[in-house]
């Protein structure tokens, strides 16, 4: 064992602090575009379609830098890929607030910004927290999640209050600086790429002891061949809903929200109360996370989401919204997590990050995708139910093919994907 094994922290949960808090701060914007939604419209004379499009290919950009965080974090380690993409987002801010035309900005807040956020997201950071964890894998891939969901409970109505009293572009810049002041600190004294031998394993399973986990049986397969294969296509289904209805709810739930009557803070705490029920939620499905057969927690949490869309929807009045985001906030996390930590069960840890990152591209498809449509299909048919009622039928068949992948105790032999 390793003195950062028998001392009264396993090292690896401080990893996964320092991991948290720079996803909490990626994720929040990413998530939280909605807040700048109509102040930017407004300010660059942009139609809702328009930037809808802006900020689908942006989700596409931050989609397709992901492979490529995840094949840089294998080649270089994590701590290498965060200090780039932090580069990338100081450089893309300053643009972005300093933009004056609709094609200048999209390159800057749409593609380059995006990008910078793909090199410092989960993706970046799933690699060596899955080096650092066997026994608590799933636990500790959960708790990574809590940043997202804290990220949407602390920076949607904290970016909707400064951006109503300061302007976007002023909380732009007032974010990246807290960006750099926490993730290169982060980067540099916390994050280590190199874990011990025997991870976090307890003395008798580092021997073989009957609770040590099982082999991943499709670790010999080329990054390639397992993209062939059905456990990736269905973990890239299932993510492609999450991200279809996550950034779905980011981009257009506030505007949504103050279309239906309400008054932006209030939209945006309920929004937020989504993300602040996940955080203690969170919590409980990582230890569940490592008990109970993972596709059954993650099939039951695209579904139970799929009907928490229609409900919001539905929202009569302001108990009834912060009553139905508590519930949809209970089951928010946990799918990418979940998925991450069934793809390294499978495929093994060395190809983790690669597949990962082209798995959750099709995540950033679906972001791409539902951030257009929320925009287009309120201004051609007048409703925001073309685009959530949408998500909650794809969160659905997510469901239901969840429930088909490989047992997180017993993993048969994957066949070939005929798609």
């Amino acid at each position: 064992m390793t003195r950062q094994q028998t001392g009264p922290l396993y090292f690896g949960w401080y990893i996964v602090a320092a991991a948290t808090t720079i996803t909490l701060l990626t994720v929040g914007m990413r998530m939280g575009i909605g807040p700048f939604f109509k102040p930017i419209a407004e300010d660059l004379g942009l139609s809702r379609t328009t930037l809808s499009t802006i900020v689908a290919l942006g989700m596409l950009a931050y989609g397709i830098g992901m492979p490529v965080a995840g094949f840089l974090a294998q080649k270089y380690g994590s701590r290498a890929v965060l200090l780039l993409g932090t580069a990338i987002v100081v450089i893309s801010s300053i643009w972005s607030v300093n933009a004056t035309d609709p094609f200048s900005f999209f390159l800057a807040f749409g593609i380059l910004l995006s990008l910078g956020f793909s090199f410092t997201s989960p993706v970046a950071l799933t690699p060596v927290i899955s080096r650092w964890f066997t026994r608590q894998r799933g636990k500790a891939l959960f708790y990574l999640s809590t940043g997202s969901m804290a990220g949407i409970a602390v920076m949607t109505p904290l970016l909707t209050f400064t951006i109503e009293r300061y302007g976007w572009q002023h909380t732009l810049t007032g974010f990246t600086v807290l960006f750099v002041l926490l993730v290169i600190p982060a980067a540099l004294m916390i994050i280590r790429d190199e874990a011990p031998e025997h991870t976090d394993l307890l003395p008798g399973d580092s021997a073989g002891g009957k609770s040590a986990p099982p082999l991943a049986p499709l670790a010999q397969l080329t990054s390639l061949a397992a993209m062939r294969t059905l456990p990736f296509c269905k973990i890239a289904l299932g993510l492609f809903a999450c991200g279809f209805s996550m950034n779905l709810l980011g981009s257009h739930g506030v505007p949504m929200l103050t279309d239906h009557g309400f008054d932006p803070i209030t939209a945006a705490l309920g929004i937020g109360l989504i993300g602040l029920v996940a955080i203690p939620s969170t919590l409980v499905l990582g230890h569940l996370a490592d008990q109970v057969p993972r596709r059954n927690l993650l099939a039951a949490i695209y579904l139970i989401r799929g009907l928490g869309f229609i409900g919001l929807m539905m929202v009569p009045s302001v108990w009834y919204l912060y009553a139905v985001a508590a519930v949809g906030g209970i089951v928010w996390a946990g799918s990418i997590a979940l998925s991450s930590a069934i793809l390294a069960d499978v495929y093994g840890i060395r190809s983790v990050g690669v597949l990962y990152g082209w798995a959750y591209l099709g995540h950033q498809v679906g972001a791409m995708i539902s951030s257009w449509l929320g925009g287009w299909g309120y201004e051609t048919f007048g409703t925001h139910w073309v685009a959530f009622g949408s998500a909650a039928a794809i969160l659905m068949v997510a469901g239901v093919v969840s429930l088909r992948l490989p047992d997180a105790r017993f993993f048969p032999q994957a066949e070939p994907s005929r798609a």
